[in-house]
Order: structure tokens, then sequence, then C-alpha cells
């Protein structure tokens, strides 16, 4: 699948003019999200979109990424915020967001998910609680190197050491802009059981898990276990579960099974119910997300072309 990139940025819209492209929900032909290569730990993605792109949803990861042309807007803690080409993006774990296009000709970004876990590990003793980047969009230089290997390298996957090294440069620029995180007392350690509670639930997705059986798995009591879990993994145990559902969910969508189908393999009541959870999560419809991730709605070749943004990606 391909992803057309102009190099033109667009008229930015006054205010009064920005709500008649905000409201523009429909897919453009346009429209494109193509995955990156595989890397352990870390999801990858380049999209561009016309005008509406993502409902309200979170993510139980860090969104990571550039944006590479025109103005992509987004809501975040209650504000507003535009990111144009070459500004770096960051938003905290399990936080609220949408995502539309700011400018007539749309826009385009790359991005990468990072797990909690990754950067936890690698700040080590260094950080009391996982780092709060509190500007959604910046010129950080410090994050955009830290990120632009992984960012650059998207149709590749590199090697382990090289992978290892750019999470540490990533962990290491989200704790410089959160420095308070590194302050912060780390509380009653209790990773050991946090990390029995989740590998439960990576097994079992496709079921119900109950407090009970956790409490069992853990030593912990249901609430300990919850308030530990969060601050290890940046969410809750029932948001964590539902997104390795979620994950089993694309895998099934990638693979061509029905969403029916893939709904109750993948532990959800029915279509219904795994739509609504899906939304939640990724700010899209499944049908429509399979149909972006193919190119569907915009007809585009299986091979990708070159992007044109190469000023962004290699500076």
């Amino acid at each position: 699948m391909a992803i057309l990139v102009s190099k033109r940025m667009g008229r930015i819209l006054p205010a009064s003019d920005a709500p008649g492209l905000e409201r523009s929900c429909g897919p453009s032909p346009a429209d494109t999200i193509r995955a990156g290569a595989p890397l352990p730990g870390i999801e990858r993605i380049e999209a561009r979109f016309a005008g509406h792109a993502y409902d309200p949803h979170r993510h139980d990861t860090y969104a990571l990424g550039l944006t590479l042309s025109g103005v992509q807007r987004f809501d975040y803690r209650g504000a507003r915020t535009d990111s144009t080409a070459g500004r770096v993006l960051a938003i905290h774990p399990d936080e609220v967001h949408n995502g539309r296009a700011g400018a007539e000709g749309g826009f385009a970004y790359r991005m990468l998910y990072l797990e909690p876990r990754a950067v936890r590990a690698a700040l080590g003793a260094r950080a009391g609680a996982l780092p709060f980047v509190r500007e959604p969009a910046s010129s950080d230089p410090h994050l955009a190197r830290a990120l632009r290997p992984l960012l650059c390298e998207f149709d590749r996957t590199p090697e382990e050491l090289a992978v290892t090294g750019a999470v540490q440069a990533i962990a290491d620029a989200l704790l410089a802009r959160d420095p308070s995180a590194g302050r912060r007392p780390a509380g009653i350690c209790c990773e050991a059981a946090v990390e029995r509670a989740r590998d439960l639930l990576d097994a079992e997705c496709a079921r119900t898990v109950g407090s009970a059986e956790l409490e069992a798995a853990t030593g912990l009591d249901r609430y300990a276990l919850a308030r530990q879990f969060r601050r290890l993994h940046g969410t809750s145990p029932y948001r964590y579960l539902t997104l390795r559902r979620l994950d089993r969910v694309r895998a099934r969508l990638r693979a061509g099974l029905g969403l029916a189908e893939a709904a109750l393999e993948c532990g959800f009541a029915d279509q219904s119910h795994m739509t609504r959870a899906f939304k939640r999560a990724f700010g899209l419809a499944p049908g429509a997300w399979r149909a972006l991730e193919r190119g569907d709605a915009a007809g585009l070749p299986s091979r990708p072309r070159r992007c044109t943004t190469d000023a962004v990606l290699n500076p």
C-alpha cells in the first residue's frame, strides 16, 4: 500500500473556517494507514488523512511520532493542538485524544506505539514513575533524534541491538521532558506480582478473567493490584486485557477473517461489542480500519512509494 505525501503544507484555516473541514467525517479516497515492519513490543504506522481521521480513543502505550506534512490537529487533555511538519508527537498511555486535518490538503505522519514496560525497563532505578510529557506536540530535538532511527527504517526490522539503543534513547528523552518522574518515590515494589498478572492476561485474553483469579495468581488484593498495574503499565488490568483482545482482532482481520468471526474468536460477546471496544481503542470502526490499512478506499498499489518528506525524517 502506498502513502502519497504532498510537499506543500497547505493553507492553515482560520478558526471560523475550521469546523467545516473538521466535520468532514467521511473517508477520503486518499486516506491510508500502513503498518511498518514488525518490532518486538513496538507497533509502527504511517498514515495520511484528508479531513476527519480518528474519533476520541486511547491507547495503553506511549504514542510517539513525527508529523510529516500538513497540519495534524487533535484534542488532548482539554486543549486543541496543531502539529506541523517536523514537530514531535508524544501522547501518554491511557490519555484520550482524537485526530483530524487542520489545513487544506490533509496531513501525514509516522507514529510508533511503545509499551510502558519498555520505557520503565530502560529507565530502571532512575525513575519512580512513567514520564509524563505535558506538551503533546513540540520541536524537542532530543526526542526527535531518538525517534528517527525507528521511524526512518520503517519498512525493515532493525537489528535487535539497534532497537534496544533506540528505546533507551527514547526513554532518556522522555525522562528529560519530565524530570519529576526521577524524583518520585517508587513506592511499594510489586513488580513480580504485576508481571504475573500481565502474563496471565496475555495468555488468557480470549476468555473472561476474574479478579479472584488475579488475586490468586499475584497474592495482591484486587485494589492493590489495580493501583500497581497502572503505575507500572499505565492502564488498568481490564483495559490491558481489552487491548490484547483487540490486538488479536486486528491480526485476524489482516488474515481475512470476518468481523463477527473475529469478535467471537477473540473473546467479545458479539460483533457490536467488539466494534465499540475497537472504536474506543483506535478511533475507527474495525471495518474502516481494515479498509484503510488495505488501501481499499484509495485503490492504491500494494508496493509503497518513497515518501517525499525525507527532510523531516533525515534532517
